[in-house]
């Protein structure tokens, strides 16, 4: 088990980007989203008004999806060099932060970052980043993973490495509300099935984690239907995005 990141957690907590960023020594940043419903729902301003508050200068680059390629991973290592980037800021869910550990690696590799998620490398350092979670699902606000697919031959591939896990994540369920029916019900089962895999995996059992386990797919069970009826559910929201992080991370037995 390892949890290096900070977690933010509550209403509002986006407006402690600027500072946290400060604090981990971030003098420029690249701020990734996805399809622009950040940029909708007014997000991305909260966002970028408290980078503008510590006195921390920013670009942005969008259209990550779900999936994230590594076209964009690309695009985003060329302009984090020409702008001299120095931390990276994923504003989205688990494709949007994928995509933006892909980056980190690329800035520290004079190679193609391609070579890690193929396994003709290993990564040995990755630029710092943070997260403004706004789905619970994938997890990897907390997790040492980021999955990209390559267009050439359509080949999805992993890379696992405490390096890339976020130095903080901010997490406000309020930002979840905005989804629709679908996507709450599709991040519930990625979440249910991150907690079972590891609920029926292993070695010898190790109660206090399987209780653990236990305890998150009943919450689920419980809460999942009430976020999906009541948008607006701060209670069920709340628990939703919590489980979501450590289903991914935090199920892991002593060994």
């Amino acid at each position: 088990f390892c949890s290096p990141t900070r977690f933010v957690f509550g209403k509002n907590t986006e407006s402690q980007a600027g500072e946290l960023i400060k604090n981990h020594g971030g003098t420029k940043v690249l701020i990734q989203y996805g399809s622009g419903s950040v940029v909708r729902s007014g997000l991305l301003k909260r966002v970028t008004d408290s980078l503008e508050a510590a006195g921390i200068p920013y670009v942005t680059l969008g259209g990550a999806v779900p999936n994230p390629r590594l076209s964009l991973v690309y695009e985003g290592i060329a302009l984090c060099k020409k702008e001299g980037v120095d931390f990276l800021l994923a504003v989205g869910g688990g494709s949007v932060i994928d995509s933006l550990k892909a980056i980190g690696y690329g800035m520290c590799y004079d190679g193609d970052v391609w070579d890690f998620y193929e396994g003709k490398a290993v990564p040995a350092a990755c630029l710092p980043l943070g997260c403004v979670l706004t789905i619970a699902a994938a997890g990897s606000e907390m997790s040492a993973s980021s999955v990209i697919s390559n267009e050439e031959g359509w080949k999805q591939r992993g890379v696992n490495s405490d390096l890339c896990r976020a130095r903080f994540a901010i997490m406000n369920p309020e930002l979840t509300y905005t989804l629709p029916a679908y996507q709450t019900a599709s991040g519930c089962v990625d979440i249910l099935y991150h907690t079972i895999e590891r609920y029926f995996s292993g070695g010898e059992t190790v109660e206090p984690t399987d209780y653990m386990a236990e305890g998150l797919m009943r919450t689920m069970l419980e809460m999942a239907p009430k976020a999906i009826a009541d948008p607006t559910d701060y209670e069920s929201h709340a628990a939703i995005m919590w489980c979501g992080s450590l289903s991914h991370n935090g199920l892991t037995g002593p060994g």
